[in-house]
């Protein structure tokens, strides 16, 4: 039988057919990744009345109150109507609610049902495993954002003024929050944990960070502390990407997301490398 060439590795010793072509380890890792992230999508389908209809109705909701009845009193805000004001920052507000949720339920399920082990005896390296699931909060972060977007051109129209920074802003929040939300299940221990800080943390922040309304308004000791809120920034560029109009500076915003996604990503690498809250 002819040589087998160096570039095609055989299985020998009884692990399967003769000649049969092992997986390169770039494959391999791709075919993990993709597991990961098919699996999420199919849960987020599977359940779609849990994972998508809650934000629509939620947007709805807020339309009705917020942009109809008490957007009447409010007038134009930043020289726009008051429902086209806040309809990004709605947006904004259930792709960052759903992209962290997504994370934290969905890794924080693994470790509870004990077939986490199985990702973690796998030949997978935990960057692919952090970037699996921080990619299915995206996919459901995006999602839900298309959704909402579709109730908010029913109340609002959008001008879109700068695409590339619409799409850079939401992928990067959505990332920023799916890594916090894994980060959150690594260290949760039970489920009041796995809720603590969506409840006392993340509403608040997102509540505080310019969706309904324009720091501007603030006298200037509370625009300076609104100002170290991340969220604020992060609903401001995605807003001038339809309207044109921010409170804080564009490039100081991305320069900002970025950076959390990055320290975020290395965070939750350094988590898992540890085990903590896994091997604990």
């Amino acid at each position: 039988m002819a040589e087998a060439s160096a570039s095609t590795p055989v299985i020998g010793g009884g692990a399967g057919a003769p000649g049969t072509a092992t997986p390169s380890l770039n494959s391999t890792r791709w075919i993990g990744f993709a597991t990961i992230v098919i699996r999420e999508y199919s849960r987020i389908v599977r359940i779609w009345g849990q994972t998508l209809v809650p934000s629509a109705v939620t947007a709805i909701l807020y339309f009705v109150i917020f942009g109809s009845l008490i957007g009447r009193r409010v007038g134009q805000m930043g020289g726009f109507d008051y429902m086209q004001y806040i309809a990004p920052g709605l947006i904004m507000m259930s792709v960052i609610t759903n992209s962290y949720g997504n994370s934290v339920s969905s890794f924080f399920g693994a470790k509870f049902g004990k077939h986490v082990e199985e990702l973690l005896v796998s030949p997978l390296p935990n960057w692919i495993i952090v970037a699996g699931y921080a990619t299915g909060g995206l996919v459901r972060g995006m999602m839900v954002g298309g959704v909402v977007t579709v109730v908010s051109l029913i109340f609002a129209r959008l001008p879109v003024q700068h695409l590339g920074l619409i799409v850079a802003a939401v992928l990067l929040t959505s990332l920023i929050f799916s890594l916090g939300g894994f980060i959150n299940a690594v260290f949760a221990k039970n489920f009041d944990q796995v809720n603590w800080i969506p409840a006392f943390v993340l509403t608040p922040l997102t509540y505080f960070g310019g969706v309904f309304y324009s720091v501007a308004m603030l006298p200037p000791w509370a625009r300076a502390l609104s100002h170290v809120n991340p969220i604020l920034h992060m609903v401001n560029a995605f807003r001038y990407g339809f309207l044109g109009v921010s409170d804080v500076s564009i490039a100081g915003a991305f320069g900002i997301m970025v950076a959390l996604v990055v320290a975020l990503f290395v965070a939750a690498l350094q988590l898992m490398n540890r085990g903590v809250g896994i091997r604990d």
